[in-house]
């Protein structure tokens, strides 16, 4: 096998991706950056097969820019609540439905990987998200040296799940066995790796954006605004994502009363609905009019809502049970659109925003410090204008699909070079 692996060192691979959530139809916001690696890498001249698992509109299998998806059942239909979103609690506790529906899911998936890696060799299985699927696919693989490589996708609340009580001893002998670790944030990566004995190869990969699919010019603006009631020369603060504790919403709560009182022109959206949202409108349900929530929003209409927005933030936290996003994909995209970012310098955060440059970063979980920095922004129109056309150009230096599939390549090669040696 090492001298197969070897003489296919220059030519395409053969990739399995696993994972939990992926999206279901071109617009779906659930899990875009799985589909937009797995792209990248077939543009690149690769192979790539996706296994997801049954839920309400994932098709039993299709075919997407190159990118095969294939769908595995687990469970009666009721129990089958892993992933898109169902899995976690504002993610910081595992729902009771899917906590009886893991060991299912963890057969079910096992199986999947097992029957692919019999129909076709593939040179290496990528488990996006050490668990479940890490899990899942080191059991499908065992200790066979013949089968293909196993690497791990680290992506933000596998990380804290890896490292509770009842889990950390199977993380660590799974790792013993892996050959790659990935993950979008220096900090997961490293708490992971802590969990182990130090082998194989790990590799921080930022994620990245499609600036074309997001950029400062197009429509979206004029439509937003008045949709939301805004007027065209208002300044409007935005923030995307689920509304679970650690992306800091909570926080932005807190700093934001002040900001109103203090900029009449000024609104605020916070799009993307979840757990905690009824609990911040409540906060805010002095502001009617001036904070908005639209829920979630469909991904072809999210370029748009940056278009209407003229700052960005995401003041992400750490949450008690110690979950952290790795870099939310949101941050990516508004940088794209042309818009400051003001967000919390933790995790993968810094390796998207430049302090000073492309926006500000705060310490988490500081009201106070997050109203100075966005009052910086909304005291300067010019200062907006600045530091979100550096953020664009950042993107397009850095930050495209198309750099990080190509680092995602050379993290393949590597490990399979590396495995190649040792046979």
């Amino acid at each position: 096998m090492g001298m197969a692996r070897e003489t296919r060192r220059d030519s395409s691979l053969e990739l399995l991706f696993v994972t939990q959530t992926y999206p279901r139809y071109e617009e779906d916001t659930t899990g875009p950056f799985i589909r937009e690696i797995a792209r990248g890498l077939v543009r690149r001249g690769h192979a790539v097969t996706v296994l997801v698992p049954r839920a309400d509109k994932v098709r039993s299998e299709w075919t997407e820019s190159g990118v095969v998806a294939k769908r595995f059942a687990y469970a009666p239909r009721p129990l089958e609540v892993i992933g898109y979103s169902r899995t976690l609690k504002r993610d910081e506790s595992v729902r009771l439905k899917a906590a009886v529906a893991t060991p299912l899911y963890l057969r079910g998936a096992r199986r999947a990987v097992a029957q692919a890696i019999r129909k076709t060799r593939f040179d290496l299985v990528h488990a996006h998200w050490i668990v479940p699927n890490g899990l899942a696919a080191g059991a499908a693989l065992g200790g066979s040296r013949n089968g293909p490589l196993l690497a791990h996708g680290l992506h933000g609340s596998d990380v804290f799940l890896a490292e509770r009580r009842v889990l950390r001893g199977r993380v660590k002998r799974l790792l013993a066995r892996s050959h790659l670790v990935t993950g979008c944030s220096p900090e997961l990566v490293d708490r992971v790796w802590a969990l182990g004995d130090g082998k194989g190869h790990r590799q921080v990969i930022p994620y990245g954006v499609d600036p074309q699919a997001f950029s400062p010019e197009g429509a979206g603006r004029t439509t937003w605004r008045q949709r939301l009631g805004i007027a065209a020369d208002d300044v409007v603060l935005l923030g995307v994502g689920r509304m679970a504790t650690k992306k800091g919403f909570g926080v932005l709560v807190e700093a934001v009363p002040a900001l109103l009182e203090r900029y009449p022109a000024l609104h605020v959206v916070l799009a993307g609905g979840g757990d905690r949202e009824s609990e911040y409108r409540e906060a805010l349900a002095g502001f009617q009019g001036r904070v908005h929530f639209p829920g979630l929003v469909e991904r072809d209409e999210l370029p748009g809502l940056y278009r209407a927005a003229d700052l960005f933030t995401l003041p992400a936290v750490h949450d008690e049970s110690g979950n952290v996003d790795g870099l939310p994909n949101v941050i990516l995209e508004s940088m794209a659109s042309g818009l400051p970012v003001v967000a919390s310098g933790i995790s993968g955060i810094p390796l998207a925003v430049v302090d000073g440059t492309t926006g500000r970063l705060v310490p988490e979980q500081d009201p106070g410090a997050l109203a100075r920095a966005l009052e910086e922004l909304l005291a300067s129109a010019d200062l907006r204008e600045e530091w979100g056309s550096a953020g664009r150009q950042r993107v397009l230096d850095e930050l495209t699909w198309e750099r990080v599939a190509a680092r995602y390549e050379e993290a393949y090669r590597h490990a399979l070079e590396a495995s190649a040696t040792r046979s």
